[in-house]
């Protein structure tokens, strides 16, 4: 009998043991392969996806005469060219890439200041115009400078001299753009006021698009029963720093937040945001959930806490991408909101970074800078991912049945994309085919939109029936007045 239980015993740690290896292998392989593009279901729960953008290469300063890139911290492309900030060697290096091939062409180190060599130092973020000036936050050097295609310079800001600028501390460029009007809004390091905004003469005009300030509301009620000494001890409810920005097609910027207080509410914050001309968020927000990154994450470990996003940009039909520096990932989100895929990681395989820095839109591709590697890695949609940008094009131009087809496609592809459904849902309702769209709001419990469908179903219906309705309520009423005559006669009838 000992032995036979013995056996028996042996047995049984050999099965546990293989369903545990077997279990090991399908993790790895769903983690390592499958799992590298993925999305968020209706219930907020991870799934697979195809990958929308694959690995085309990852390109180093070495690749290029201009040599290595030392701690690059910036990055803009405009049409075919790429200009890469490269904040160690401090300098402004410009490629051009066509024919699938980068080129390098020259770089700025130095340029003519009124008839004196000057010097960059540690910048940190270039903004070319359609003329080719360069508009330079040269971080080190504590300014702002503006140099034509000459490399003279034109204009050079320092901190402005206004009441509203805090004098105490310096003035720390980090970020820029733009606008068409030739206003220059910069990201300073140590303003929580907003950007601050430049005329083209170079003169400050003020602040834009303020932070809401965030607070934790325990230690807000804390603060009516502590002492003097310990609300003076207290962290001061300030608002928090934006730490990147771009320009839309139209002219809206798009700003991203990195800091935030993930204990409280990090689901409610506004990492992203889209500012209009008097600095109010305008970003929709009508997914699943606000575009926030990640929904779930471990609060230990290297890689702990929220997404926290550290550059944006923004296609012609509206999808905007933002860029993770928590996970080295980078999310994909369409006009309302909704996130279309995520994909990247950390770590050292193609397409994985170490300590992402710069995200920008080159042509059908994406190109991402990681400044402890001094890499750009370069992602090329896939037809997967060609499919979705076609789809939301289609329907941002009013091609809706187009949309519609392009949106099946999709779902050969992925059965299990939400957005997909949504899409034909939505064009449909620009159909006019309301049962039809309110079909697919259900199946992935998109209550806004079905909402809409329905209120719009409802209208039309009442109106094709209105005929109708007004001939029962005639025959109501004439029944009743009729049922009302009757009866009185009958009673004098028997009365009399």
């Amino acid at each position: 009998m000992k032995v036979c239980k013995r056996i028996t015993s042996v047995f049984a740690l050999l099965l546990v043991a293989s369903i545990l290896i077997s279990t090991v292998e399908i993790g790895a392989t769903s983690a390592d392969g499958n799992h590298y593009t993925y999305i968020y279901d209706c219930w907020g729960y991870d799934r697979e996806s195809p990958d929308a953008y694959s690995v085309t290469r990852t390109i180093t300063g070495a690749d290029f005469p201009c040599g290595n890139f030392v701690e690059p911290m910036g990055m803009y492309v405009d049409g075919t060219d790429m200009y890469v900030v490269d904040t160690g060697n401090s300098r402004i290096v410009h490629f051009t890439y066509e024919n699938d091939v980068f080129t390098y062409i020259d770089e700025v180190k130095t340029f003519n200041n009124n008839g004196t060599e000057d010097s960059l130092n540690k910048p940190q973020d270039v903004f070319v115009d359609a003329e080719k000036n360069m508009y330079i936050a040269d971080t080190g050097n504590l300014r702002i400078v503006h140099i034509d295609a000459e490399k003279n310079a034109v204009k050079v800001i320092t901190r402005p001299e206004d009441e509203t600028v805090d004098q105490s501390t310096d003035f720390l460029p980090q970020k820029l753009v733009v606008d068409s009007s030739k206003r220059i809004f910069a990201q300073v390091q140590n303003v929580n006021k907003g950007f601050m905004e430049f005329a083209n003469d170079g003169s400050f005009t003020g602040f834009v698009g303020a932070s809401e300030v965030t607070y934790n509301p325990l230690q807000y009620l804390w603060k009516f029963v502590a002492t003097k000494e310990q609300r003076a001890q207290m962290e001061l409810f300030v608002p928090t720093e934006y730490n990147n920005l771009c320009l839309d097609s139209e002219g809206f910027i798009y700003a991203t937040i990195g800091t935030f207080d993930e204990e409280t509410n990090p689901l409610g914050a506004k990492p992203i945001r889209k500012l209009n001309a008097k600095g109010t968020d305008i970003l929709v927000r009508n997914g699943y959930t606000d575009p926030v990154g990640d929904l779930w994450w471990s609060i230990t470990g290297e890689m702990k806490g929220a997404s926290k996003f550290v550059d944006i940009a923004c296609l012609d039909n509206d999808v905007y991408y933002a860029l993770d520096n928590t996970r080295g990932r980078i999310f994909a989100y369409d006009f309302q909101g909704n996130m279309l895929y995520a994909f990247g990681g950390h770590g050292y395989k193609a397409g994985y970074f170490i300590n992402p820095c710069a995200l920008e839109d080159l042509g059908d591709t994406l190109v991402v800078m990681d400044s402890n590697l001094g890499s750009i890695t370069q992602f090329t949609l896939t037809e997967y991912g060609s499919y979705i940008n076609e789809g939301l094009a289609q329907y941002k131009i009013g091609d809706y049945d187009g949309s519609a087809e392009t949106w099946q496609k999709v779902l050969k592809l992925n059965g299990n994309y939400d957005q997909a459904y949504i899409g034909i849902g939505r064009a449909y309702l620009r159909q006019k085919k309301y049962t039809d769209a309110m079909a697919y709001f259900e199946l992935k419990l998109d209550t806004t939109n079905y909402s809409k469908a329905y209120k719009l179903y409802r209208k039309e219906w009442f109106e094709d029936h209105i005929g109708i309705i007004i001939a029962i309520l005639a025959v109501i009423v004439v029944f009743g007045y009729g049922y009302g005559f009757v009866s009185k006669a009958r009673k004098e009838v028997e009365k009399g």
